[in-house]
């Protein structure tokens, strides 16, 4: 894998409160290689490990956009919901940031459907085809246009699985981090203090709460995989 630097700066980490966990009654025990110290009842993240392993993230998702490979963001927590919006739109890749649909990959025909439908309302009010409905059928079909748009409009244009799927807090989209595993999908998951890092391919040790964290994390990512698609638009 090509190795790049991806200017990963500890302090920078530090004023975005990346090294901050969750309390020290709330954390699993198998993240105690990547915590460094206890401040007032809450669980300092080791910086190091932190910038070691969003730098392999960044290694692997350049070598993947650089063979034209299709990326999966997921984040659909409240605070992350904006940043993983802004950060997939930027390096054109497909996100989920409103909920999690069970089976949305591991049941792919159905979800297929649902895209087929979804993109055919959208073709009709284009064409001005609702404004013709009836009020009360136009306003069905409106809610129905609304709902998919809400839950699949960040991956309306992916037509088969993702190659990598990038995960912001595992422990809220552990669903989504089973389908993957399931279906053998390589993921990289920002990862706080209560989560478990061997279920990743790549473990991101971050605070998962601070917007400014999950913003610093995903634009590292969002670079990477951006100078990738680069690369690959230079020698198809």
């Amino acid at each position: 894998m090509t190795r790049r630097y991806w200017n990963i700066n500890l302090e920078e980490m530090m004023e975005a409160g990346v090294h901050f966990g969750h309390g020290t009654r709330k954390w699993n025990p198998r993240m105690s290689p990547y915590i460094s110290a206890k401040c007032k009842g809450i669980h300092i993240i080791n910086l190091t490990r932190t910038a070691r392993f969003l730098s392999e993230a960044c290694d692997l998702v350049f070598d993947a956009s650089s063979r034209g490979k299709q990326f999966l963001i997921v984040g659909t927590k409240n605070k992350a919901a904006d940043s993983v919006a802004r950060a997939a739109i930027r390096a054109r890749c497909h996100y989920v940031n409103k909920k999690w649909l069970g089976g949305m990959l591991t049941n792919w025909s159905t979800t297929e459907t649902r895209l087929y439908k979804y993109r055919d309302l959208r073709m009709e009010q284009t064409a001005g085809r609702l404004a013709r409905l009836p009020k009360r059928d136009a306003a069905v079909v409106k809610r129905q246009l609304s709902h998919l748009q809400t839950y699949l409009g960040g991956i309306k244009y992916m037509t088969g699985l993702p190659d990598i799927v990038i995960i912001v807090d595992q422990h809220e989209e552990y669903t989504a981090l089973r389908e993957c595993i399931t279906l053998g999908i390589p993921t990289i998951c920002l990862i706080d203090t209560n989560c478990d890092p061997d279920l990743a391919d790549i473990s991101i040790p971050a605070n998962d709460d601070a917007i400014a964290s999950i913003r610093l994390i995903l634009t590292k990512l969002v670079f990477a995989i951006c100078e990738g698609r680069s690369s690959y638009t230079r020698n198809p």
